[in-house]
């Protein structure tokens, strides 16, 4: 590492360069966007993350949640206890095995989201604030390319 003129140790050059130094970087900035504002809202983003798998694909059970959202089954369970106190969701037994309930988002849940989905936009607002829209695009672009699952 390269001192810096007081005395601080900096990123090395060659690093700067690296696509999967700079990724890291920017993961690192968007989660703390992210764990900042959904906690100014009260929330956290499994809460999001999960209010919106209900909303779009409609009742499911935990283990469902938790394979859908890519959350882990304790943290599900966790985030669902959450989000069933002030009523966002509710969990009703499964008439195939009683074992197992069915989630559901109520319209409390609905209208959280829609507060949420405010919230990330202006996450998402100032996360990408340094480009121009057809950058942001671009960016959005090649994201979602490296990220295919032929790669």
């Amino acid at each position: 590492m390269r001192p810096h003129p007081a005395g601080a140790v900096t990123t090395p050059a060659r690093m700067l360069e690296m696509p999967t130094w700079l990724i890291s970087r920017a993961y690192a900035h968007a989660h703390r966007l992210l764990s900042d504002g959904f906690a100014a809202a009260g929330s956290r983003g499994y809460h999001y993350r999960l209010l919106g798998a209900l909303e779009e694909f409609g009742p499911a059970s935990q283990a469902a949640l938790g394979r859908g959202t890519g959350i882990d089954r304790s943290d599900v369970v966790a985030s669902l206890n959450e989000l069933a106190g002030p009523g966002f969701i509710e969990r009703v037994p499964d008439p195939d095995d009683r074992r197992r309930n069915i989630i559901s988002i109520t319209p409390a849940g609905t209208r959280q989201l829609r507060k949420l989905d405010k919230v990330l936009a202006g996450i998402q607002e100032k996360l990408l604030a340094p480009l121009p829209a057809a950058d942001r695009t671009e960016f959005v672009r090649l994201l979602t390319r490296l990220l295919e699952p032929d790669n």
